[in-house]
């Protein structure tokens, strides 16, 4: 499937295992996504988030065994759209309807996963 509203949309990457996170950004380029970060700790995703200019956030909800719920709620008071990547079933209360992908995903459920919370080209703001 393509997905060629994606092309050249600046996307957040924040995962704390490397060959997840190289995974990750072999699907976001094959998606024709720009690729901000990645951030592999919650202080350096939140330092991100003033510093860098993106569109959305692929969020790992467990940063080094911290979640990071912190960088939703920041995300979400700013009106970023972002998805949790998760290996975990244990969403917070509060946090359970968010976008989620749960791993192992691929690149196909990304993409319909980006597109669905992005919506049309051009029609976010950059952050």
């Amino acid at each position: 499937m393509r997905y060629d509203s994606l092309a050249g949309r600046r996307i957040l990457l924040v995962e704390d295992e490397a060959i997840v996170s190289m995974i990750l950004e072999d699907m976001l380029v094959e998606l024709g996504c720009e690729i901000v970060g990645p951030a592999s700790r919650l202080d350096q995703a939140l330092d991100m988030l003033d510093s860098e200019s993106f569109e959305a956030v692929v969020l790992d909800l467990n940063l080094n065994g911290v979640p990071s719920y912190p960088v939703a709620d920041a995300l979400a008071e700013r009106g970023v759209p972002f998805l949790f990547s998760t290996g975990y079933n244990n969403l917070k209360n509060g946090y359970k309807n968010l976008p989620t992908l749960h791993k192992p995903y691929g690149t196909d459920q990304l993409g319909a996963k980006l597109n669905a919370i992005l919506g049309p080209a051009g029609t976010q703001s950059s952050h």
